[in-house]
């Protein structure tokens, strides 16, 4: 394509005055999108479906009269045509994989580590993924550190909206230093080479990029813990008044084995104490941080069904009981269900043993709460009292076989509570490197990549075709893919150029000026529209207006990219904004 020559200041006034009814529409609905996001609960995806739909069937005049809708069926659903949310639907998948075999919290555990503050542990963040998302896409580099980001905050009583947002920030601010970073780069690279002729390479925005990377990160672990909201708090998670009675042991070759309570990440565990260990029939005295942990030592704790959970996905210990690994279901199909002991069970009145639950009901007990009481004594040897509460582990049948039991009062199954299959958690990992692999080389799409990794997780037992499905979170499917449909909305009613055309003529004839407005005209629209859509519409006119000037075209093309990026003020603007806006309990304004 040729550059649109004379795209000087009276050209841009021009369209700025020709803007339609189509435009005026699209802008009035793009701004109540905004304020209903800002100043209201309405989910975020229910907004912008009604948007999409509203600029469907919307009477507008035409040439040949009035006709209904700015956007056709088949421009309002490109959006969810498109690549990026199809990558990001695949990699829920691999990180569903990830996660039920312990990986994530692997991770987690050696990227976070302890922090000693809420700035430490920004810092462990958002350093490692900028680094990482100057290499690789950002998306799936936000997509696997979501689960483990959260998982990190239940553990350490913090909040996941003072973390997610640096999150997100520190990886769109890592695909600022390089080619590959991020998609937006690559499509103005595309597009300066075929409009332009000129070739960009992998480290031309790097000496920008860098600068932003450390002024960026700066200020997030300078003002964020102050500025970042608390909401969500995974503290308030805990707040359950049943606690439970629970057993582990540390088996033969465990990684636990000769470390400390503290080291082994027993020492501060949110909703939970470790009560007792009890070693070589006796008991360890006065159970401190410095206690070495040996083989063959039962712990017994005493915590909330949240943190009986964590502790069931923890690596290094087993259950007391081996009554777990003769029930007839294969472990990994297992889930965790609360029942409440009747008066006419034929369990009450006697101990869990005598009470022989794998025979009678297929499953087995692997804690007891009894009205805030902590209960003493091996947990075989606990006599059961009617409204006793049992968690118990089985397979997933067990609630339709004894929901109507006249031996429960009551029966549910606790979500996400499948146990972790860590043998396999190295095969995950290595999936999770090829995939990354495969990207980085530029061998195939993120998209295939992450589409075959994650069918080889199914297919190698790394997580169950149900887990997988669950694991796809519709809502920021949605949202995304509205969003692209409410941007395809601005460039087809002619309201985003108009709106650039009309920004850049203040500029006059100064090309730092000009540099400056299409930054800003950039910036503006990536926050409206997405970042993709975004450098399209303001990629020619940048090219129009230098070689007007009869000015270098590279200055221009990196002041895109930057710009195309750097989208921090609203969650529309940039996918991996989307994706932490739902874990963290964000609001618009945050």
């Amino acid at each position: 394509m040729m550059p649109q020559s004379g795209l000087g200041a009276a050209e841009a006034s021009g369209a700025r005055r020709s803007m339609g009814i189509e435009a005026a529409i699209v802008l009035a609905v793009l701004l109540g999108v905004l304020l209903a996001l800002a100043l209201t609960r309405i989910a975020a995806d229910a907004v912008l479906v009604a948007a999409l739909a509203f600029l469907m069937v919307v009477p507008v005049p035409g040439q040949a009269g009035w006709k209904l809708g700015v956007l056709s069926p088949q421009d309002a659903i490109g959006g969810f045509a498109n690549l990026g949310l199809a990558t990001v639907a695949a990699l829920f998948v691999v990180v569903t994989g990830l996660k039920e075999t312990g990986a994530i919290d692997w991770i987690s555990a050696r990227l976070l580590g302890k922090p000693r503050s809420l700035r430490s542990a920004m810092g462990r963040i958002a350093i490692p993924v900028a680094g990482m998302s100057g290499f690789l896409n950002n998306t799936p580099v936000v997509a696997l550190m979501i689960p483990a980001v959260t998982d990190w905050c239940k553990r350490s009583r913090m909040s996941p909206s003072k973390l997610l947002i640096p999150l997100s920030y520190a990886a769109i601010l890592g695909g600022t230093c390089s080619l590959i970073g991020t998609s937006t780069n690559l499509v103005v690279a595309g597009m300066a080479l075929d409009e332009a002729g000129l070739d960009l390479r992998v480290f031309d925005i790097t000496l920008i990029g860098v600068p932003c990377v450390i002024v960026g990160l700066g200020f997030l672990l300078l003002f964020g813990p102050k500025l970042l909201p608390a909401r969500g708090s995974s503290s308030s998670v805990m707040a359950h008044p049943r606690e439970y009675t629970h057993e582990k042991i540390v088996p033969v070759g465990s990684g636990l084995a000769g470390k400390t309570i503290e080291d082994a990440g027993l020492r501060s565990l949110p909703g939970c104490f470790l009560v007792e260990v009890e070693r070589e029939g006796g008991v360890v005295a006065a159970v401190g941080p410095d206690t070495v942990l040996q083989a063959n030592d039962r712990l017994v704790f005493a915590g909330v069904v949240e943190a009986i959970k964590e502790l069931q996905a923890l690596r290094g210990l087993t259950p007391a009981t081996d009554q777990v690994f003769k029930l007839d279901s294969a472990r990994y199909r297992r889930r965790l269900f609360e029942a409440v002991v009747s008066r006419t069970s034929p369990a009450a009145g006697r101990t869990i043993r005598e009470g022989r639950f794998r025979n009678t009901y297929d499953a087995v007990v692997i804690a007891v709460a009894r009205e805030g009481e902590r209960l003493s004594g091996k947990l075989g040897d606990i006599e059961l009292k009617p409204g006793d509460t049992l968690l118990l582990e089985a397979d997933p049948g067990f609630v339709e076989r004894h929901r109507n039991s006249r031996d429960f009062l009551l029966v549910s199954a606790l979500e996400d509570s499948a146990p972790r299959r860590h043998a396999r958690a190295p095969l995950a990992v290595a999936l999770l490197v090829g995939m990354v692999g495969v990207a980085a080389l530029g061998i195939h799409e993120m998209f295939a990549a992450a589409l075959v990794a994650g069918i080889v997780m199914v297919l190698t037992r790394c997580c169950t075709v149900t887990e997988a499905r669950r694991s796809i979170d519709w809502s920021i499917l949605i949202v995304i893919g509205a969003a692209l449909g409410i941007g395809r909305a601005l460039e087809v009613s002619g309201a985003a150029s108009s709106i650039s055309g009309g920004i850049l003529s203040i500029a006059g004839q100064n090309p730092l000026l000009v540099l400056i407005a299409i930054y800003a005209v950039t910036n503006m629209a990536t926050e409206a529209i997405t970042n993709v859509a975004a450098v399209a519409l303001v990629f020619p006119i940048a090219l129009g207006v230098s070689n007007d000037l009869g000015v270098s075209f590279m200055p221009f093309a990196i002041a895109i990219m930057v710009a195309g990026s750097a989208s921090f003020a609203t969650p529309l603007g940039y996918q991996t904004n989307l994706m932490v806006y739902g874990p963290g309990g964000y609001r618009f304004t945050d």
